[in-house]
């Protein structure tokens, strides 16, 4: 019944943090943290970026979520410090347990390590972990856990890289 509520109170809201002009990272930030994110000092977050249950959402320091970009965060959603979440990219932490015929909810954790990037139009599955430094590519599909510090691309996404940084 709490969920339920503070997901009216959201919707409510969310004009609020939606109309709100583009660079108005601290207000969004605040209205977040007012509904139960964690947000960290100079994240910022797009006016059209679905978030939808910000209680479920922790943002590192510097962190970005993209225009467009869909944190469907039934479960736990972590985006680390200095991460970006790129333009349309989707982060779904719920889906259902298919061998059980009611198909109960399942909320996954999702976690995006620090200084991560999951490039334009990229799809994390639920319960899966993107490394500190990895990458996504555009338009990957992430249904295994992606290693610190290596890029992957497809669909399914697989590593075709290490980064490495100068």
């Amino acid at each position: 019944m709490r969920e339920y509520l503070g997901r009216v109170l959201w919707s409510l809201a969310n004009p609020l943090f939606r109309f709100s002009p583009r660079p108005l990272f601290a207000w969004r930030r605040l209205l977040l943290r007012s509904f139960g994110a964690r947000i960290g000092r100079d994240a910022h977050v797009y006016p059209s970026a679905r978030i939808y249950l910000p209680w479920m959402l922790t943002l590192g320091e510097q962190a970005s979520i993209g225009e467009w970009a869909l944190i469907y965060n039934l479960g736990p959603v972590t985006i680390g410090d200095r991460a970006t979440v790129s333009h349309r990219a989707h982060l779904c932490a719920g889906t259902h347990d298919y061998r059980d015929r009611t198909l109960p909810l399942l909320r996954l954790p999702i976690e995006i390590g620090a200084q991560a990037w999951v490039c334009a139009d990229a799809f994390v599955g639920p319960g899966r972990r993107v490394g500190e430094g990895a990458i996504v590519g555009a338009a990957a599909v992430v249904v295994s856990d992606v290693p610190d510090w290596q890029i992957v691309a497809g669909n399914p996404a697989q590593i075709i890289k290490q980064r490495m940084l100068r």
